[in-house]
C-alpha cells in the first residue's frame, strides 16, 4: 500500500527547499492521514468511511470548529454542520466543510536542526494542542506526529541568509535527534492518543536529497497507527 501521508512528507524535503516558516506545510502532511485511513480496506473503520461516504465527516481546512475558541491543529476531522456545504477537491475522497466537533486532530512537528534549542517550545505547543483539541463536546482522538532529522548535516534558510550546521556552535542534526526524541517520548507522548516519529535524513542543500532512516520502519509504524487510530474511532463514534 502506498501511504500518502508518508509520501507528502517525503516531498516537504525532497528536490527542493525545506523552509521551516511556512506555516501551511503541517496542514498538507495531515490531512493525508484522513485519505489512508479511507484506504485501510478490512482495517478500515466502518463508521468513519460511511461518514465519508455521505460526508456527513468532513476536514475543516481552516481546522477550527464553529462556535468554539480554540488553538488550530494541522488537521482537523469532524461532524459537519448540516446548514454547510460539503465541498470535494480534486484527487480526495474526503470532503471539506464546517465542523461542529473534532473526532480526529493532528498536530505535526518537523525537527531539522537546533532541536534541543526549540525542544521546550516544541513539546510545550504538543501538549497545548491537546488542551484545545478537547475543548466543547466530544471525546477527540489526538495523534501527534513528529518529523526528526538525523542527518550529518544541514543548511536552513532565512530569508536570504544561510546557516549551515559546522558541528559546534550549529549542531549537526544526527548529534541532538536521540537526545530530541527521548524528550518528546517522554514528555510530549502520553499526552496523546497515538505519537508517530519519522526518522529522516535530509541536509536541505542541492539537490535536496531525502531518505527515511529506516523505510520499512517507518511504513509499518505508520500502518500500525492508523490501524490503532480506525478501531478507536469505531469504539468511540460508531453511530
Amino acid at each position: 500500500m502506498r501511504y500518502r501521508l508518508l509520501q507528502q512528507f517525503r516531498n516537504t524535503f525532497e528536490g527542493q527547499p525545506y523552509l521551516h516558516r511556512r506555516s501551511h506545510l503541517g496542514d498538507a502532511i495531515a490531512v493525508e492521514l484522513f485519505e489512508d485511513l479511507c484506504q485501510l480496506e478490512e482495517a478500515a473503520s466502518r463508521a468513519l468511511q460511511t461518514g465519508v461516504a455521505e460526508r456527513s465527516r468532513v476536514i475543516n481546512r481552516a481546522n477550527s470548529r464553529r462556535g468554539v475558541v480554540a488553538r488550530r491543529g494541522d488537521g482537523t476531522f469532524g461532524e459537519r454542520i448540516p446548514s454547510a456545504e460539503a465541498v470535494m477537491e480534486d484527487g480526495f475522497v474526503v470532503a471539506r466543510g464546517q465542523i461542529a466537533t473534532v473526532e480526529i486532530g493532528i498536530e505535526v512537528k518537523i525537527l531539522a536542526k537546533a532541536m534541543l534549542k526549540q525542544i521546550d517550545r516544541v513539546v510545550s505547543d504538543l501538549r497545548k494542542q491537546v488542551e484545545h483539541f478537547r475543548r466543547g463536546v466530544g471525546d477527540p482522538i489526538c495523534i501527534g506526529i513528529v518529523g526528526i532529522n538525523s542527518a550529518n548535516q544541514y543548511t536552513s534558510f532565512e530569508s536570504d541568509r544561510m546557516y549551515p550546521t559546522d558541528g559546534t556552535k550549529y549542531a549537526h542534526p544526527v548529534q541532538e535527534s536521540a537526545a530530541a526524541e527521548q524528550r518528546l517520548m517522554r514528555d510530549a507522548a502520553p499526552d496523546f492518543d497515538e505519537f508517530l516519529i519519522l526518522r529522516f535524513r535530509a541536509t536541505n542543500n542541492k539537490p535536496y536529497p531525502f531518505e527515511w532512516v529506516d523505510r520499512r520502519g517507518a511504513e509499518h509504524d505508520y500502518a500500525a497507527t492508523l490501524v490503532r487510530i480506525s478501531r478507536a474511532y469505531d469504539q468511540r463514534f460508531a453511530r
